[in-house]
């Protein structure tokens, strides 16, 4: 075969790199596609250090509407409750300046400074400061009101649980309760021979009436499933009385309590003014036979606080007791 022939049909060389170039080349190319990705991380840390501004920046405007709304929310409660001593005051004003024998509002206030300086003073049985005629009333009232919650929560729950003590107790409740106090004041000076016991007599029979009630409406509206599961359980009358019926009734029970001493703190005053003694209806009865009208206000705001204060301490007392939203 020529020589010429021969060489045009020998293999050609490869016409890549040799082997080793390539491994070189390989080396560089897996380098040069993961510098794009170290590049993107490295460019990707600064924003990820980064992303806790937003929320550090959004706490601040968060802090401040919490704040506004909680500011908000305290002048919705605060403001009706302002205005509204604002414009007795401003009528008390326009009555004093046309009636000479009414003293106004700031007479009345340096008046109420000089009494509430020394209120628990004694110079003599029936001559003492308004902090012991109050706690005085107060006494007569724990009392009565005790009284009348021993008596008048049981027996409301037998007149509820027992249809047919309501029937017979029902009409002399509602014969009995409508009574004015006075009416009853010489009944208890009759039959206990004294002004204290008549007072805590009155008491007791004026404020019976709301517990026994509302207690007897609050036992006949159990549920009847409720019952019909004691009798299934064959439960005694103490076990449904502690287990099914008190639960379930002591909201109305509760508010009986606070209809009752309410009602006792309003007799109170007027039992005072006429049996004499220590007390804030003596001390107002007294007052006036003094013609001191500027302190029979104080002690008109007082019995007002007082009663306000008694019935804010059972609204406490019926809310931690009870599931249900008790409203003054």
């Amino acid at each position: 075969m020529p020589a010429a022939l021969r060489e045009s049909l020998s293999p050609l060389p490869p016409s890549g790199p040799a082997p080793a170039e390539r491994k070189v080349l390989s080396i560089h190319e897996h380098m040069a596609r993961s510098l794009p990705t170290a590049g993107l991380a490295a460019a990707a840390e600064p924003s990820a250090s980064s992303a806790p501004s937003a929320p550090a920046a959004a706490a601040p405007r968060d802090l401040a509407a919490a704040w506004q709304q909680r500011f908000g929310s305290l002048v919705q409660s605060l403001l009706p409750p302002v205005l509204g001593f604002g414009l007795l005051l401003v009528l008390w004003s326009i009555i004093a300046q046309g009636n000479p024998g009414i003293p106004g509002p700031q007479e009345t206030w340096l008046q109420a400074q000089e009494i509430f300086r020394d209120p628990f003073y004694r110079n003599g049985p029936n001559d003492q400061g308004v902090g012991w005629n109050v706690l005085a009333s107060l006494q007569r009232v724990s009392i009565g009101f005790g009284l009348a919650a021993l008596v008048g929560i049981p027996l409301g729950f037998v007149i509820g649980r027992f249809e047919f003590l309501s029937r017979m107790f029902n009409p002399v409740i509602s014969l009995l309760r409508p009574v004015s106090p006075l009416a009853w004041l010489p009944i208890g000076l009759l039959v206990f021979k004294g002004a204290n016991p008549a007072a805590i007599w009155t008491i007791f029979i004026c404020s019976i009436w709301p517990m026994v009630i509302n207690t007897a409406v609050g036992v006949q509206r159990v549920p009847q499933d409720y019952m019909n599961v004691a009798r299934v359980l064959n439960l005694s009358e103490w076990k449904i009385a502690t287990t099914i019926l008190f639960p379930a009734v002591l909201p109305y029970m509760l508010t009986g309590v606070r209809l009752a001493v309410g009602t006792a703190w309003l007799v109170i005053v007027a039992a005072e003014m006429l049996t004499g003694g220590v007390g804030i209806g003596f001390w107002v009865w007294d007052e006036w036979n003094n013609l001191n009208v500027k302190n029979i206000i104080i002690a008109i705001f007082v019995i007002g606080l007082v009663g306000l204060l008694l019935e804010w301490a059972l609204i406490r007392l019926a809310s931690a007791f009870t599931f249900e939203e008790i409203k003054a």
